[in-house]
């Protein structure tokens, strides 16, 4: 116990002897409560987002998962141009894979003449077309924007929040740089 008690006092007479300690100490505070709110903050909850920055998916039709792509790169980048600060944004976006369709189905169940029974799955055609039931959107890995300005560390958050709020997507796979 005793050996305890030297030990806490030889680390709180080491912590006495660094200069400016409540300047660190203050540091380290802030940046603990920043990761505190950024890690609790729900991208989808923000009321902040217009009806303009807003990228509704549903109402579009795409030919290939490069289009899509390509739509959320121009609706992204048009959105991040528009924040005080930002300078000529390019917007990359990288795919998982590509859509993905569910087609509607039948089932038709025979039984043969020994008790056998035979399930036989087949895709509901319309006019020589497959019925789709479901249409999967591609997942986004990753984002990666490279803009002027973003070297002031508000106008980065911003760009991260706006990102986030827009599309469902964890900080870890967003990457923002300075542009020349």
């Amino acid at each position: 116990m005793n050996n305890i008690k030297e030990k806490i006092a030889t680390f709180i007479a080491k912590l006495k002897k660094i200069k400016h300690i409540e300047i660190y100490i203050a540091i380290g505070i802030a940046v603990i409560v920043a990761l505190i709110y950024f890690s609790f903050q729900n991208p989808k909850s923000s009321n902040s987002t217009s009806p303009e920055t807003e990228i509704d998916i549903n109402s579009e039709t795409f030919l290939s998962s490069g289009e899509y792509a390509d739509y959320i790169e121009n609706k992204l980048e048009n959105v991040i141009t528009k924040v005080k600060g930002v300078e000529d944004a390019k917007v990359v976006v990288t795919l998982e894979k590509g859509f993905e369709f569910v087609y509607l189905t039948e089932e038709e169940t025979k039984v043969s003449s020994n008790g056998t029974t035979i399930t036989t799955v087949s895709i509901v055609m319309v006019d020589g077309q497959p019925v789709i039931k479901e249409e999967i959107y591609p997942i986004i890995k990753g984002i990666v924007v490279i803009a002027g300005g973003v070297e002031d560390v508000g106008v980065r958050m911003n760009i991260l929040s706006i990102i986030q709020t827009i599309i469902d997507i964890d900080n870890s796979q967003i990457n923002i740089l300075a542009g020349k």
